[in-house]
């Protein structure tokens, strides 16, 4: 009776459960012991099997149907911009962040830099489109360290065509050998700026802003540029035009390698196009706009071509009007991309400082659709990338977007999407998840093998001391499973 009562001898936690109190057999003991750790990590195992499968499952976010026709990041975090630098919300190198600016705004950001690393911040400001702007009205960008000084800045504007379109403009910290201004570690603030014209649209814009950090460099090389390089447009691309539809954004800008690209563009629409241009070689691009049978009415800058680089700061733009007559314009020769182009006092060629992805967009008035209606026009991109490519800096870390890939060089071919890319990255890194889960569950079985083990050893044992047992060994996972 009195093994019997210690058996019987349990007390409620507080949680609800039975706690076994007392002397208990062997067997009891084990199974006790091994269905509480074999429940903890049937737990844990379902837990990171859910997360798994969540990963592959969700989809990317979509924006709210006729909120803007530009594609914005899906991965960007909400902030919002400080009146006063010592307000200002951190942003995180690598990251995309949303936020939005008031007619003649003004907002403040911080960014943590170290002593080694470049920083760039780039802000794509988004107005309504069919807008309304004068020349003069966009954005200014710089960026300032504790004590005020700028370090740099850039505007974008959107000059003698007067309708609102995304524009792009970026700040940068440089490391400079010979230079003090900017270069310490420590809190820098992101100024940006809207100008607007009192005729101007006053709709709030939306802003796409991005931080990137550029590895230093293991060894300064030349900081001179040479007098002489390939200054000459380079005959049309062969081949004929094949179909390639333009992105809407940054973010899903459609890949193009060198060649003629046929498109539709309706009025007010800007389609995004990528193009990955390595060290040593040279991006030239030409816009034509087809001919109508709808009419011969004069539209002044009817389309607005711009070049923008792997960190999204402006590199150059023009614009070509149009009369129903096939109008055709070409972006300026431009030095071949080289590191040491970052210390160049030319902005365009400053731009050119590094390999990667450079973005093409190109814009169709709005005026069009009054002129020749709300059909679109077709519109063909010329585009050539020559020079050989040649091996980059020696950057102490990796090098992120700063470089070409052959991934790169194959989603160029294919007409990829950026955000295509992501997506495929993405499913890497879940299907790396998924053997890692795998193995787990691996690690999981055996060690309830081990546990099944002992627990089948023990009842064995204990019914020899005990002249006892509760039937036969129990096998199989825990109940808990």
């Amino acid at each position: 009776m009195k093994t019997q009562r210690l058996r019987t001898q349990r007390v409620r936690t507080r949680r609800g459960r039975i706690r076994t109190t007392g002397a208990v057999r062997a067997t009891g003991a084990v199974r006790a012991t091994g269905a509480v750790r074999m429940a903890g990590i049937v737990r844990a195992t379902r837990a990171l099997a859910a997360a798994v499968c969540l990963a592959a499952a969700l989809p990317g976010q979509a924006w709210a149907a006729g909120e803007s026709p530009y594609t914005f990041d899906e991965a960007a975090e909400q902030v919002k911009g400080a009146a006063s630098s010592l307000d200002a919300e951190q942003l995180k190198a690598g990251r995309t962040y949303r936020d939005a600016i008031k007619k003649d705004g003004k907002l403040y950001y911080r960014v943590d830099l170290d002593a080694k690393q470049n920083a760039y911040v780039s802000v794509v400001a988004v107005p309504k489109p069919g807008g309304k702007a004068e020349y003069g009205d966009g954005i200014k960008v710089s960026l300032q360290d504790g004590s005020g000084t700028q370090c740099d800045y850039q505007d974008a504007l959107f000059g003698s065509a007067g309708f609102t379109r995304p524009i792009a403009a970026y700040a940068h910290r440089t490391i400079k050998p010979d230079s003090s201004t900017c270069q310490q570690a420590g809190a820098y603030y992101v100024l940006v700026e809207r100008t607007s014209k009192a005729v101007s649209t006053p709709d709030d814009w939306a802003l796409e802003i991005r931080h990137l950090a550029e590895p230093g460099v293991k060894q300064t090389g030349p900081t001179e540029l040479p007098d002489n390089w390939p200054s000459s447009s380079p005959q049309p691309p062969g081949g004929g035009p094949q179909k390639r539809q333009g992105g809407a954004g940054f973010h899903d800008a459609t890949s193009l390698r060198q060649g003629e690209w046929r498109d539709d563009i309706k009025p007010g629409q800007t389609l995004f196009y990528r193009v990955p241009v390595d060290w040593g070689q040279q991006i030239f691009a030409s816009a034509e706009l087809g001919s109508s049978a709808a009419g011969d009415t004069y539209v002044g800058n009817a389309l607005v071509l711009s070049l923008d680089n792997p960190a999204r700061g402006h590199v150059d733009e023009d614009t070509v009007s149009y009369d129903g007559d096939p109008a055709t314009l070409a972006l300026d020769a431009h030095r071949p991309v080289a590191f040491q182009n970052r210390y160049s006092s030319d902005s365009n060629t400053n731009a050119l400082r590094f390999a990667g992805w450079y973005y093409l967009s190109a814009t169709l008035s709005p005026e069009i659709a009054k002129a020749y209606g709300d059909k679109p026009v077709p519109l063909t991109l010329r585009v050539n990338v020559t020079g050989t490519a040649k091996a980059g800096p020696a950057y102490d870390g990796d090098a992120g977007p700063f470089t070409v890939t052959e991934d790169d060089r194959d989603a160029a071919a294919s007409g990829q999407s950026g955000a295509e890319a992501g997506k495929s990255d993405g499913m890497r890194l879940v299907a790396a998840a998924g053997i890692g889960a795998g193995t787990v569950l691996i690690l999981v079985l055996g060690v309830w093998t081990v546990v099944a083990r002992r627990r089948v050893a023990g009842a064995s044992q204990d019914g020899r001391q005990d002249g006892r047992s509760d039937g036969p060994p129990q096998f199989g996972p825990p109940t808990a499973w």
